[in-house]
């Protein structure tokens, strides 16, 4: 094997997370995908990962080969596509990750389309409750709200997007609308349960003016999707994405409130490490995002009935 053939094997094996997926993703057996791995090391002279038959961990070492051969594998990739005469077909694997609710019902349409254009592109797109860090888990890009804490990723923000405070009428029709935010501390409020805590936070701002407020109810759930069929079922008031809760509000089953304030923004960005030579197929999808993400979403100031009858916030 070649050592081009060896970061492309190692490459799988960090991505599988260990010696048995990685033996059914390549259709090896157990043992040959152990001997490789530890003919590898050997002509290395380190230890490149710890490993069980379920699970495998990356040292140090075997972190910065599978970084550094990551970089190489897409710098050749990049190299014979400028050499190619079919320069223009996009080829290859790409690797996603967004969270259920935006992935499902914006990323994967978006996908079908993007592949049915780029016929040899493989793309898998994983959806997961939270995001998931690309280079522990392998993945090309994420598509997440609001910019990430870690400097060291690149973040290309793809949609605008603010939190709305709504409520549906037949929920309104026996409790007065908040005039300020203070007032939700009286109202039955719908709680995103992200973690143990006994209430949640909501934030909004007005001009230079800002609140943040302790809210909690009856119900709660970890699912947001959940919150929304609660809200509209009338059990109470939730705080939801521009994106996720505009058809209802168009439609009047769901009513903005304070329509003074704004909920907190909450753009989504397209996530990835930096590198010196972004593979073709990475920058087409990520420009594919950005030009057809915001055509699927209206603006937030367009396209929903004014406050007070069924208005945004």
């Amino acid at each position: 094997m070649t050592p081009l053939d060896d970061l492309a094997f190692f490459q799988q094996l960090a991505r599988c997370g260990s010696l048995t997926a990685t033996a059914q993703e390549l259709g090896m057996s157990l043992s040959a995908v152990s001997k490789r791995l530890k003919q590898l090391e050997a002509r290395l002279g380190v230890e490149l990962a710890s490993r069980t038959t379920r699970r495998l961990t990356l040292t140090a070492e075997g972190e910065l080969y599978r970084r550094r051969g990551a970089a190489i594998l897409d710098d050749l990739g990049e190299l014979e596509g400028t050499l190619s005469t079919r320069q223009a077909v996009l080829s290859g694997q790409l690797r996603i990750n967004a969270t259920f609710g935006f992935g499902r019902r914006h990323v994967a349409p978006l996908i079908s389309r993007f592949t049915a254009e780029h016929p040899r592109l493989e793309v898998l797109l994983e959806l997961t409750n939270f995001p998931l860090n690309l280079a522990d888990h392998g993945f090309d890009v994420g598509i997440r709200v609001g910019p990430p804490p870690d400097a060291r990723v690149v973040a290309r923000r793809v949609l605008a997007n603010r939190r709305v405070l709504c409520a549906a009428p037949s929920y309104l029709a026996h409790r007065a609308a908040p005039a300020h935010p203070r007032e939700l501390a009286g109202h039955d409020c719908l709680v995103v349960r992200e973690n143990d805590s006994g209430y949640a936070l909501w934030r909004f701002d007005r001009g230079d003016e800002t609140a943040a407020i302790k809210v909690g109810g009856r119900l709660a759930s970890n699912d947001a999707e959940v919150v929304t069929r609660l809200a509209l079922d009338g059990h109470g008031v939730m705080l939801r994405s521009w994106w996720d809760v505009y058809p209802y509000l168009q439609r009047g089953e769901l009513q903005a409130l304070l329509p003074d304030w704004h909920g907190v923004a909450a753009d989504f960005y397209a996530v990835y490490e930096p590198r010196r030579h972004l593979p073709a197929r990475l920058r087409a999808f990520i420009a594919y995002l950005e030009d057809n993400l915001p055509g699927r979403v209206p603006p937030q100031d367009v396209g929903s009935p004014k406050a007070g009858k069924h208005g945004s916030a």
